[in-house]
């Protein structure tokens, strides 16, 4: 349990405009172990207040990602089903872990994994800061939907506004009309918002701006920079494993190259390990204390530190030359016609793979040969084996509720 100090902060209903406080919130009781499905994230508000001031054993789950498979799971695992219209006891009941917090990983790169914490550990930020009216667009229950919860919950003066990934499309107009003065997002979701909403975006009051979730690379920071060119633009490396590690505010893709291998109290070490990044965190998930493989690819280029994707998928190996899968995204991603690029290695009989990707035009992007412009744009800032050969055009960014691109 940690310090309530943001008990007078607004919380207000992104979808219906309704405003409370968390000391107004509805009271709620957690039969511990408790798996509390929400349909929507404002819903998942008195669950966390609730937990704030007993501590009983708990984790929120949004309804959408609850399969017959997890239902399982979390009941043969000893977890109370808390639904909104009842509760559906476990078959065989255990003794809660005091304190405890289950998150569910984003499953990005396989089955969802439930990853440990506190609420001491899932609040990373503390201090005085300055007030702000926060967006949570973040589906209920994930790491980042919990980073911007719990500052809203810990922090005097850090108001939220709560949207669900499925009424996106409404956010914009929904953080003119209430003040928003700080959003948190993946990549993904700023794309989406500057293809859909570049004229009315700039009205929304931004003086903070939030990276996080996917690799961040320079277009997007740059986009950003050119419709609030006063807000500052942060990009923070953070999961369910090892916390919030990165935190950049800069403005420039990267970390500075001098950070690996710094050591400094209470904040994690970053490393390199062949081509990985490695991180040692105090704000790690249960039984993930030491070092900890992330899984990420790096590259250094100019002083920075670059992550370029998951090991596993970023490496494409054509006819013996080896290229990075993010390294050739951000180069289209770098055009100026471009809203959004995925780059992947298909399978070759002759050299093993072949670079292809899919793009999609910015809103009023001159179409005729953008194909061979993008080749021709490639050919010119990579080599030969790293061009894509097979490039299709697609008419809307594909995502997921955790707001990252659904490929």
């Amino acid at each position: 349990m940690t310090e309530q100090a943001g008990l007078g902060n607004a919380l207000i209903d992104g979808r219906t405009g309704t405003q409370t406080t968390w000391a107004d919130l509805p009271g709620t009781e957690i039969p511990a172990p408790a798996a509390v499905v929400v349909e929507r994230s404002f819903d998942a508000l008195p669950h966390v207040l609730a937990h704030a001031r007993t501590g009983a054993e708990s984790m929120i789950v949004a309804a959408g990602r609850l399969g017959a498979d997890l239902q399982d799971e979390l009941l043969a695992d000893g977890f109370n089903l808390v639904h909104p219209s009842g509760v559906t006891a476990a078959p065989k009941p255990r003794a809660p872990q005091d304190g405890r917090m289950w998150l569910l990983t984003s499953g990005s790169t396989g089955r969802p994994k439930r990853i440990g914490h506190t609420l001491a550990s899932l609040t990373t930020v503390s201090g005085d800061l300055p007030p702000r009216r926060w967006l949570c667009p973040y589906s209920p229950g994930t790491y980042a939907w919990w980073q911007v919860v719990t500052l809203g919950l810990g922090s005097a003066g850090q108001d939220l506004v709560v949207v669900d990934p499925a009424d996106l499309d409404g956010w914009v107009d929904a953080g003119i009309e209430h003040g928003v003065t700080a959003a948190s997002g993946t990549p993904t979701f700023w794309r989406q918002t500057i293809m859909a909403h570049r004229d009315r975006l700039a009205e929304v009051p931004l003086t903070q701006i939030t990276l996080g979730g996917e690799p961040v690379d320079q277009a997007v920071l740059d986009q950003l920079r050119g419709l609030f060119p006063l807000a500052r633009i942060s990009w923070i490396y953070a999961s369910s494993e090892v916390g919030a590690s990165i935190v950049v505010h800069d403005g420039r893709a990267g970390f500075p190259v001098e950070w690996l291998g710094r050591a400094t109290e209470g904040r994690p070490v970053l490393a390199v390990d062949d081509g990985e990044l490695v991180i040692t965190s105090p704000h790690h998930g249960e039984g993930l204390g030491g070092v900890v493989r992330t899984g990420d690819a790096v590259v250094v280029e100019d002083g920075r530190v670059l992550i370029t994707g998951r090991i596993d998928s970023d490496e494409i190996n054509v006819g013996g030359n080896k290229v990075s899968a993010g390294v050739v995204r951000s180069v289209l991603q770098s055009h100026p016609q471009v809203a959004w690029a995925h780059v992947r290695g298909r399978r070759s009989p002759l050299v093993g793979s072949l670079v292809v990707a899919e793009v999609v035009l910015r809103s009023g992007a001159d179409e005729p040969d953008a194909v061979g412009e993008l080749s021709r744009w490639c050919r010119e800032r990579l080599p030969e084996h790293g061009v894509p050969r097979r490039i299709t055009l697609l008419d809307a960014i594909p995502a997921k509720e955790t707001l990252k691109s659904d490929v």
